[in-house]
């Protein structure tokens, strides 16, 4: 150990030495660069997006043996770090050291989760704000809640997970070159006139690396909000959908991006690139109608009451939409409402609510081509499921021991979409039973399209579900709007049809409008 710390004091030696091209700066200049504002950059029209997570971590998947390396073709690099740092080069190689702190603390804290989705667990944060305790929404692997221990807590909060670190080292990251390095601390800003190269990546051109809560760091881009959707659309709805259906998924990801660009507030940036915000990849190839949706729309979102509404999208709605009450633990909007997702004709045939499994047979075996998106692989499904494959899923959440196994399936609770809200899985642990409840039914049950679906009971430990679509169900269904694209429908229709009393409007007068928190 003490060989350990004798090497790691021989370092911090060696970080001290300036890099060649290495200045200090306290101009305004530099401190105007490395302020990172989110609200402010939102009215500017631009995302903070936080490309990689959990840097320098034992998580960290993307920095190659704790090194980042950023490169441009042709120009140079600058890079302004907090401590007063500032350098210039053709290439930055930035590693991770894990440095002693002289102080060490323990951090504790009451841990509530995991849960699905930031809806449900932003819902019980604000129960436990209610309730007067300071929260904080994280996202480790998982949404979780936190709240700080205290020894007089009451027993509902300590029979959650009470997590104890002893914080005895910091990540920092280090400029490095052949010889020598440099601490840095963050915020640290780098950017270029040229695209820049991340361990080989080409990602843009201006990039921030910022400590999160849990002691690693986040690589994040600051993007214009159009050059962002050139990001997403690809990979959200696909590059060949018609044009209508691109310029409808333009303004609902703007749209869902303004809304939710308090997501990451805790780690300082505003959102992700998986499918817990939308996905986003920098694409070196520029797809025609993708820009030209992006264009056609710019600067155009989706109003309710003169707020940016919460513009949910999914892949398949199985025929019918899903209010946002039955799929998360969160209060309902106005505009999303349960519809039949298909022609006027469909919709005199079937009446919601969806109530019993009988009523949604009938609607599961109806002539699929009659609703809109039919054409999704998942439109329809069907899925045997075992008794040890829910068991092993409920061993892996920890919400049964291994010595336990399932008896039975139920759903116990519907939304007016017939999707089930609850659902009652029995062991054979006394009259023990697990209630999953909307989002977790698919958290926990991973193998489960959606949560439209018919429960029938081949023997003792096998189940057929029947069902449809893929995802939540709220919102703009991606295969039903590209269905209507080529049916003829405009992207304003397409958006009227999903989003019932929204409004399309100008961005320019969101600094009139209140953020949601």
């Amino acid at each position: 150990m003490k060989l350990k710390f004798a090497f790691l004091n021989l370092f911090l030696g060696c970080i001290s030495i300036l890099i060649v091209n290495t200045k200090f700066i306290s101009n305004s200049k530099g401190e105007e660069l490395l302020k990172v504002e989110l609200h402010n950059e939102i009215k500017k029209g631009k995302f903070l997006i936080g490309l990689k997570q959990y840097l320098g971590g034992e998580n960290d998947s993307f920095s190659e043996k704790k090194n980042i390396n950023f490169t441009t073709n042709k120009g140079f690099l600058n890079l302004i770090s907090s401590n007063g740092v500032k350098h210039k080069s053709k290439q930055i190689n930035i590693t991770w050291a894990d440095i002693p702190v002289k102080n060490p603390k323990i951090i504790e804290r009451i841990v509530f989760g995991p849960f699905a989705s930031y809806e449900s667990a932003k819902k019980q944060s604000e129960k436990l704000r209610d309730k007067g305790f300071e929260t904080t929404v994280a996202y480790p692997k998982n949404w979780e809640v936190w709240i700080p221990f205290q020894d007089d807590l009451p027993e509902f909060e300590l029979k959650n997970k009470i997590f104890r670190k002893i914080k005895n080292f910091q990540i920092t990251p280090v400029l490095r070159n052949d010889y020598s390095g440099m601490k840095l601390e963050g915020p640290i800003y780098i950017y270029s006139e040229e695209k820049i190269k991340i361990n080989g990546v080409n990602f843009g051109k201006n990039f921030f690396l910022i400590k999160d809560l849990y002691g690693t760091w986040t690589l994040v881009q600051k993007i214009e909000f159009d050059d962002y959707l050139a990001g997403v659309l690809p990979y959200e709805i696909g590059p060949n959908s018609p044009l209508e259906a691109l310029k409808a998924q333009a303004v609902i990801a703007r749209t869902w991006g303004i809304f939710n660009s308090n997501r990451f507030n805790m780690d300082k940036y505003h959102l992700c690139i998986s499918t817990q915000c939308q996905v986003y990849k920098p694409s070196e190839i520029s797809y025609k109608n993708v820009q030209k949706a992006i264009d056609e729309t710019s600067n155009l979102i989706l109003t309710h009451e003169n707020q940016p509404i919460n513009a949910f999208y999914h892949g398949s709605n199985g025929g019918v939409s899903a209010t946002a009450g039955e799929s998360w633990q969160i209060q309902d909007y106005s505009y999303f409402n349960s519809i039949i997702d298909g022609s006027k004709s469909l919709n005199k045939i079937f009446k919601l609510p969806i109530t019993n499994e009988s009523y949604l047979n009938n609607f599961l075996d109806f002539d699929k081509e009659q609703f809109y998106g039919s054409n999704h692989s998942l439109f329809r499904w069907n899925k045997k499921i075992s008794s040890l494959e829910i068991k092993e899923k409920l061993i892996k959440n920890k919400l049964i021991n291994i010595n336990e196994d399932v008896l039975d399936l139920n759903s116990i609770e519907r939304g007016s979409s017939g999707r089930v809200t609850k659902l009652e899985i029995q062991t054979d642990k006394g009259n023990k039973s697990i209630v999953l409840v909307k989002d977790d039914i698919r958290r926990v049950l991973n193998f489960i399209p959606s949560n439209l679906f018919t429960i029938n009971k081949l023997n003792d430990d096998l189940w057929l579900l029947r069902g449809g679509g893929f995802g939540h169900g709220v919102g703009l269904s991606q295969s039903g709007a590209i269905e209507m694209a080529k049916l003829g429908f405009s992207y304003e229709q397409i958006l009227n049809h999903y989003y019932r009393n929204a409004k399309l409007k100008k961005f320019e007068i969101l600094s009139q409008w209140k953020l949601s928190n």
